[in-house]
């Protein structure tokens, strides 16, 4: 492929948005401007399609780290980079919006927090503490594990809650797999959970775990939709 070719396929994503704006852009054509350049047989926009095709969509694309993208024919530590801040800039615009929304839905915790957590390939808990209005004021980390499992005692899950004297609490964690259903593990944490929040007076507003839709399966467990919970 020649350098003027491989300059006009790159232009063509670049123009259609100067043109129709950021919308008009196919997942394709998006991804084809971070990798700004193609192979020697495969231009820019093929270069993304086979990313796409060979992932399964932007949702598990987003999942790798930066390793994995090198994996690929064309791009090396540069287009990796690019590729892995433009999904974590998706992510914290995702986190932005949040502060002034009323979190008192599994629906609504599941669009807030899903995309952060359900591309993640391993489990991780995060404590969202909200004030009486149930609207967020702060999130926190509290356990990164392994591709099946994350262990977080009560304690820790507490602790942030307590620091920031909040009115109340959502624990949220990921399952890697995309089955939400609980494990034992969760069931137990959550028992817990429940007593520690009656005994200190703080609210348990839920425990959400995300995973993926699949086969008319939603992409997350509530356990106050499930009745374990009291509203």
């Amino acid at each position: 492929m020649s350098l003027l070719n491989e300059s006009a396929d790159r232009d063509l994503p670049r123009e259609k948005m100067e043109k129709f704006g950021a919308a008009s852009l196919n997942n394709a054509e998006l991804i084809a401007l971070f990798l700004s350049s193609g192979v020697v047989g495969r231009n820019v926009i093929q270069v993304a399609g086979d990313l796409l095709e060979k992932y399964g969509g932007l949702q598990e694309l987003g999942r790798l780290p930066v390793a994995e993208y090198m994996n690929n024919r064309g791009i090396g530590p540069a287009k990796a980079c690019k590729l892995a801040a433009a999904f974590e800039l998706g992510s914290r615009l995702s986190r932005e919006k949040i502060s002034s929304q009323k979190l008192d839905t599994p629906e609504l915790i599941y669009e807030h927090f899903g995309h952060q957590l359900s591309n993640l390939p391993n489990e991780n808990a995060i404590v969202v503490t909200v004030n009486s209005r149930l609207e967020h004021t702060s999130t926190t980390t509290v356990s990164i594990g392994t591709v099946n499992e994350t262990t977080a005692h009560p304690r820790e899950i507490m602790r942030p809650v307590i620091a920031r004297n909040a009115y109340g609490f959502i624990l949220i964690h990921n399952h890697p797999s995309g089955d939400p259903s609980p494990s034992h593990a969760d069931n137990t944490i959550t028992e817990s959970l429940i007593k520690a929040a009656e005994l200190m007076k703080i609210r348990l507003v839920d425990h959400v775990i995300i995973g993926r839709p699949s086969n008319g399966r939603l992409g997350f467990f509530s356990f106050r939709a499930a009745g374990v919970i009291n509203s």
